[in-house]
């Protein structure tokens, strides 16, 4: 996976250096859409029951293409709010994580005419926490933030852009690495004291978006 994120760098690198000498066009524009997540939990707690959870995203946008040969790549600065749900003990919980996501994509167009044009698009996200729900154990009162301080994942998308200005697609977004880690009672010592441990959670989302090009 990280040879796959370094192989998309140095192609937006790449890109980046022929926009300078080719005949390439830089529009700003909006993005907004949803979350559709559902959380994955070690093997520790793969008898917990998960939902799904739905949340937003919208923010600026930039977009870099070169018309001739398809190429393009763009960029985004997104207020996002995402989460997990899921029953513990009988108990319905649910917890939301606020952040900005920066996600960069390559982004390769094939045009159906002088209205529309499809595409296929991948690159890396980077998320960085604003705010979350606090996590508490009815057992130990213990109480935490579970949530990442950051997170990198790697994106995976296809849409669909009409008459210049609209944007249409669906993304499927896979973490690199833990999305939350909880601190949950697994067991009770010789001397009757909690063994805690870390469970860690991933969140595999879609999202969904809709974008205006100015």
């Amino acid at each position: 996976m990280k040879k796959i994120i370094s192989t998309l760098f140095v192609a937006v690198a790449l890109l980046f250096a022929g926009v300078q000498s080719a005949q390439a066009q830089l529009s700003w524009g909006v993005k907004g859409g949803l979350n559709l997540q559902k959380a994955d939990f070690d093997d520790a707690m793969s008898n917990l029951k998960t939902d799904n959870f739905t949340g937003f995203f919208i923010g600026p946008m930039a977009e870099f293409t070169i018309p001739i040969v398809g190429l393009g790549v763009d960029g985004a600065l997104l207020y996002s709010q995402t989460g997990m749900s899921f029953k513990e003990d009988g108990k319905d919980e649910t917890l939301k994580s606020h952040s900005i996501e920066i996600p960069i994509n390559l982004k390769y167009s094939i045009g159906l005419g002088k209205l529309a044009s499809v595409y296929a698009a991948a690159g890396p996200q980077f998320a960085f926490a604003l705010s979350q729900d606090k996590w508490k154990d009815d057992l130990t009162n213990y109480t935490s933030k579970p949530f990442k301080k950051s997170q990198l994942s790697l994106n995976l998308g296809v849409g669909v852009k009409l008459i210049s200005h609209l944007q249409a697609g669906v993304t499927y977004n896979i973490p690199l690495g833990d999305t939350a880690e909880y601190d949950v009672p697994t067991d009770v010592n010789d001397a009757g004291e909690i063994i805690m441990d870390a469970i860690g959670a991933k969140n595999k989302t879609w999202k969904i978006h809709v974008a205006y090009i100015f």
